[in-house]
């Protein structure tokens, strides 16, 4: 029982590593390596890697390539289109329950994080980080899915958030992009806070939109 446990918790632990190593660029999209070398950068045993390889894979994450290696999925223009249309969909539909629930609790700190994210992005050609930037843009979305109050939904969006990940590792979140990301959002969260259905639907939508004309993809 004990040596099973043991080889869960170094799976669950090589899940952990991968995910934060294709989060953070250290794994890029396209990026071909052996099993080899993703044991050597994630530091774990070779059964563990492995199984972490199967679960990223069946996400979409990674593609196996048999007796070759693996290879990061590819920021494609489709892959995007597809990825960023299925966020606006879960996107809409956690905007439906949370106004149709009255559940907007927390909706006042998000919408002073993004003033002040945009605050501070036009008074600096500097702004902040592209990491700073890609958290801030990413709590409105995770505040949306986790309106969904739905295991399942959660779990589908869990995994398209790691694909968006890898995405925005391609593509930079540019300064030019992050004032008019943060106003998007702001008037995604005032539709929220008037209660307004079809204005947030509409806001997400239009999000989508220049988030695609942004990362080229037409």
């Amino acid at each position: 029982m004990t040596q099973s446990r043991d080889a869960q918790l170094l799976t669950e632990k090589a899940q952990e590593a991968l995910s934060a190593a294709l989060r953070s660029g250290r794994l890029r999209d396209g990026q071909f390596l052996s099993m080899s070398q993703l044991v050597t950068m994630l530091g774990l045993p070779l059964a563990a890697v492995r199984e972490a390889v199967k679960h990223a894979s069946s996400q979409g994450l990674l593609v196996t390539l048999p007796k070759r290696g693996i290879r990061v999925m590819e920021a494609r223009p489709e892959t995007i289109r597809d990825c960023l249309d299925f966020r606006m969909a879960l996107d809409q539909e956690g905007a439906r329950r949370r106004i149709a629930g009255a559940d907007l609790a927390g909706l006042d700190t998000l919408r002073r994080r993004h003033q002040d994210f945009r605050e501070t992005a036009l008074r600096s050609a500097a702004g902040g980080t592209p990491d700073a930037a890609i958290e801030v843009d990413l709590s409105l979305h995770d505040f949306l899915a986790a309106g969904l109050g739905n295991p399942q939904l959660a779990s589908a969006y869990a995994a398209n958030r790691m694909r968006i990940a890898i995405i925005q590792n391609a593509r930079p979140f540019l300064q030019d992009r992050i004032v008019s990301a943060m106003e998007e959002h702001l008037a995604i969260i005032d539709a929220l806070d008037n209660r307004d259905t079809g204005a947030a639907t509409k806001a997400i939508r239009h999000h989508f939109e220049q988030t695609l004309r942004w990362w080229g993809v037409t």
